[in-house]
């Protein structure tokens, strides 16, 4: 059992608070508005939430939590303190930190004093770097806090829906805690003990960065669904019946294929599956932005692994991989093939290393593909590894060919491997 408080009595807030104390823990709920602080030390919830009345009377009942409006009290009766207050849109669309600066800035002036060990977690939605550059700098200024020994510092972004908020606490995707060390994070993950799920602890720009990728992975998915309703509508098909038909395949769509940072898409199917269907779009005015986007955003990821390459100075390059994915000679739009064409164009002296590519056995579309774009691609392919690597100054991995090459051969070289590269700091 741990002594706790939380900060700001929202619908975050109110409801950490209450499954906290309902799970054993001992709380103590901080607010500025009065109002609110009389309501839940009433049993009554200030927010409107299923199952949260229930929960809220009983442990105010119980005595393992009640309210205050006084942020001394609120840490003065715990050890470890969660940051549950608002961060809204500023008007340019930026994060608002006010409201939790001025906690963070209260409490340690507070903890200035004492300077005994407590734990700071912060549970309000903050993009990366607001933590490390603007808040903990806040924190550790008023509370005199020069080192981490007394005053632990970790973000726990929370997955709560409203009108299922219980629910969602009681079985979340995952418990995700950010620290600076591995063991800050135990007291924060201690306060789940009882609730199911894996935990990771992460950095602390990691955990801040999956609460802003999950929702933005759900509004993309409701804007998905929705412009696939208008095209299969305008295309006399029905909507609901593809998209559940879509649905049922766990091993591509709903799984975590392709869903890792990497190089652009390509082949003979996603690019003209995508045109056909965005001009269709066009040509009937349906004003669907998604679709084209897409292409779009593939085409800037190759703009980017053409800038890392120029960033890294070097003139000799030796490409691994050139057909749009291991284990086959289709060449068509693949994205390796386009940043070959770049590289040359630019002047880079380039070498290809891809096993499954032999010109000799290029044929039909994928031969006027080649012909269109690298005419010269039997001068540029490398017979072997050790070739390319006599070569390059630096060596970029392009896809999983890549695999099999010797890793000893590649230490203390210059390597861009696009595969990941371009999804890492």
């Amino acid at each position: 059992m741990q002594k706790v408080s939380v900060f700001g009595m929202g619908y975050v807030g109110c409801v950490t608070a209450a499954c906290l104390a309902r799970d054993g823990h001992q709380v103590i709920g901080v607010d500025v508005d009065p109002h609110k602080v009389a309501r839940v030390n009433a049993g009554d919830p200030p927010v409107s939430e299923p199952g949260l009345p229930e929960i809220l009377r009983s442990v105010v009942q119980s005595g393992r939590l009640r309210a205050t409006t006084s942020l001394e009290e609120g840490v003065d009766a715990s050890d470890l303190a969660l940051i549950a207050v608002g961060t809204p849109s500023a008007d340019s669309g930026a994060v608002d930190t006010r409201a939790v600066e001025s906690v963070l800035r209260a409490l340690g002036s507070h903890l200035r004093v004492s300077k005994r060990r407590f734990t700071v977690v912060l549970r309000s939605t903050l993009l990366p770097g607001i933590l490390e550059q603007r808040l903990a700098p806040v924190l550790r200024e008023a509370s005199g806090a020069d080192s981490e020994e007394w005053l632990r510092i970790c973000n726990n972004p929370e997955f709560l829906r409203e009108s299922s908020a219980i629910k969602d606490y009681d079985a979340p995707p995952f418990i995700v805690v950010g620290a600076d060390h591995p063991q800050d994070a135990e007291p924060v993950l201690d306060l789940y003990l009882p609730v199911p799920g894996e935990r990771f602890t992460v950095s602390t720009r990691t955990a801040a960065m999956v609460k802003y990728v999950c929702n933005a992975f759900h509004a993309l998915k409701v804007a998905f669904a929705n412009e696939v309703g208008v095209l299969a509508r305008s295309l006399g098909a029905d909507g609901h019946e593809v998209m559940q038909l879509m649905c049922r395949d766990t091993k591509l769509n709903i799984s975590p294929a392709y869903l890792r940072p990497g190089f652009a898409f390509g082949g003979s199917c996603l690019p003209k599956d995508l045109r056909a269907l965005t001009r269709h779009a066009e040509e009937h005015s349906l004003q669907l932005p998604l679709m084209p986007a897409i292409l779009e955003s593939n085409e800037n990821q190759l703009r980017r692994a053409v800038r890392l390459i120029e960033q890294s100075r070097t003139r000799r390059i030796g490409l691994v991989g050139l057909s749009f994915k291991a284990n086959t000679d289709d060449l068509r739009e693949s994205p390796l093939v386009m940043l070959a064409e770049i590289l040359v164009g630019k002047g880079f002296d380039l070498c290809i290393f891809d096993p499954g590519i032999q010109v000799t056995r290029l044929h039909g579309r994928n031969l006027a593909y080649v012909d269109q774009h690298l005419p010269h691609l039997a001068r540029l392919l490398c017979d072997n590894s050790d070739e390319l690597l006599s070569h390059a100054e630096l060596v970029v991995l392009g896809t999983d060919v890549a695999n099999a090459l010797d890793r000893s051969s590649l230490t203390g070289r210059r390597v861009i491997d696009l595969r990941t590269d371009l999804g890492r700091p």
